[in-house]
């Protein structure tokens, strides 16, 4: 009998790579979703039998998603598939029913394993599935589309696996939850880069460092944007006593930004294939406005590929934007090195 299989993920590449890690001798039929919007109106037209679920989404996340099913009592078995590694995240889904976490990129050996754990598969005796590094065949798609798939989605699809394993690294430091959003993308002109950031201006001002990275012709700045009403709970975490003058902030920001910084840069390269070595961190500015900053440093960077990635930790009052800005003449090599996630 044909098993309907739901993958929901805002990623048309994400969603590409579940399909092809699907194995080719299993008899499904596989739909779409790009948030938990349309997942939920998939299960209930009976598409989804077994669901795989992004957690960092638009619209609806994976963890309202699998509260809906749960409230919905949906008849539905999710398999939650994420870049958010933290111990919280694996915890938090499986308390809303989920049974089980694979972390991104997965493989087919792995899911093949997992499938025949819940006795969702068995290989054909006849031919073993296929867990080649080849690209694989699409299974039959009955609903939904994996979408046009273009070089800013390559890049915020790595994003997100290795914002994940950043915010896994600060998670288990500070033994907290950290709230992660989905990675934004924008190619623009250093005037712009302000109005592109999440920070607002507000009432608060914001410390900053900076450090290069390069590496296979590709390179650029990672830039951790601070905000200065969070040292105060950050010091708490990270138990510092005493009086927070600015240079403990300091201390703290580098720290800060040692584990962010290199977590998410080394996690890049990695899906890239290569290796980013990092210059030393440089303070840009404490205690200033995000105009003040960017026009002290536009020399710095003119037109520029941006990731930025909004970091908050839940239940306390900790926020911090990570950029990283690739130079423009970056883009080419960039590109080929993502070439393999348009196969």
């Amino acid at each position: 009998m044909t098993t309907p299989v739901l993958i929901c993920d805002d990623s048309s590449v994400a969603r590409k790579q579940m399909a092809r890690t699907l194995p080719s001798d299993w008899d499904i039929e596989v739909s779409f979703a790009k948030h938990g919007e349309e997942a939920i109106t998939a299960i209930k037209e009976g598409l989804g039998d077994i669901l795989f679920l992004d957690l960092n989404m638009p619209v609806m996340d994976g963890y309202q998603t699998l509260e809906e099913i749960k409230r919905l009592d949906l008849p539905t078995m999710v398999i939650v598939v994420s870049g958010d590694i933290q111990p919280e995240a694996h915890k938090r889904v499986k308390d809303l029913g989920a049974v089980e976490f694979i972390k991104k990129p997965t493989s087919q050996e792995a899911l093949v394993e997992l499938l025949e754990k819940f006795g969702l598969y068995s290989p054909s005796t006849e031919k073993a599935p296929d867990i080649s590094s080849e690209p694989k065949a699409m299974p039959t798609i009955k609903q939904g589309e994996i979408g046009k798939i273009e070089y800013r989605d390559c890049i915020q699809e790595i994003s997100n696996v290795a914002m994940g394993q950043a915010a896994d690294l600060l998670a288990r430091l500070l033994n907290v939850f950290v709230k992660l959003p989905v990675p934004r993308v924008n190619l623009l002109e250093v005037s712009e880069l302000q109005m592109a950031l999440a920070l607002t201006e507000q009432a608060n001002t914001y410390s900053a460092v900076c450090q290069g990275f390069i590496g296979s012709g590709i390179c650029g700045e990672a830039l951790l944007i601070f905000s200065d009403s969070s040292f105060t709970d950050i010091a708490k975490l990270l138990k510092y006593t005493g009086d927070i003058d600015r240079t403990v902030e300091l201390e703290l920001l580098m720290e800060v930004a040692s584990i962010l910084v290199g977590a998410c840069t080394n996690g890049i390269a990695q899906q890239l294939d290569t290796t980013f070595s990092q210059g030393h961190p440089v303070v840009l500015g404490q205690h200033v406005k995000v105009s003040e900053l960017i026009k002290a440093n536009s020399k710095r960077w003119k037109k520029t590929m941006a990731i930025e990635i909004t970091y908050e930790i839940e239940n306390y009052n900790i926020s911090c934007d990570l950029l990283l800005l690739f130079t423009e003449d970056s883009l080419e090599n960039l590109n080929k090195r993502l070439s393999y996630l348009m196969d």
